[in-house]
């Protein structure tokens, strides 16, 4: 994560359960930044706390319960630095929806890192998820590889201020 998360950013863990990632990107941020952890499961999001209060970290994350259908953070559309999705999206009904709310979630010019699991995972799926990515505007700039994964950095575009699919014309 190191090359996406820097000092001061706000950022978004979406599936984040335990916080494998959200702690170490919680110290990343540093005492400026913030993580914001989404999980559906709310046990998931107890542990997290408990274990960021021990870490010392308690003041840098925030826990977000999400349903089934949603992340529902739109108070805070446009205000993240980096999004991580790792290995969740298999496990997301409307992934149009849900990519489309994490495209109005970041700030222009942010990037999201996608990741999911080869075993559970064809290329062929991860592909079709990338290309419905770009069709909510996202642009594909990198593909690092991550042992047993799939990935994909995303970033959105400077130039759009809003996903292309709710674009509303004025004529």
């Amino acid at each position: 994560l190191a090359p996406y998360v820097r000092t001061g950013m706000t950022v978004l863990d979406v599936g984040s359960a335990m916080g494998f990632f959200s702690l170490p990107m919680a110290e990343m941020v540093g005492p400026g930044g913030k993580v914001v952890c989404v999980d559906a499961q709310p046990g998931m999001l107890s542990v997290l706390r408990r274990r960021a209060a021990k870490a010392g970290l308690a003041d840098r994350v925030e826990t977000h319960e999400s349903t089934a259908h949603a992340i529902g953070l739109h108070a805070r559309d446009g205000t993240f630095d980096f999004a991580l999705a790792f290995t969740v999206l298999h496990e997301v009904g409307d992934l149009a929806g849900f990519l489309r709310e994490i495209f109005t979630l970041l700030k222009p010019g942010a990037l999201f890192l996608l990741t999911e699991p080869i075993q559970h995972v064809r290329r062929t799926d991860f592909e079709q998820t990338t290309s419905l990515a770009e069709a909510q505007g996202f642009t594909v700039i990198d593909r690092p590889r991550i042992r047993l994964s799939h990935t994909a950095v995303l970033e959105r575009p400077s130039d759009h201020t809003e996903c292309p699919v709710t674009r509303v014309r004025k004529d």
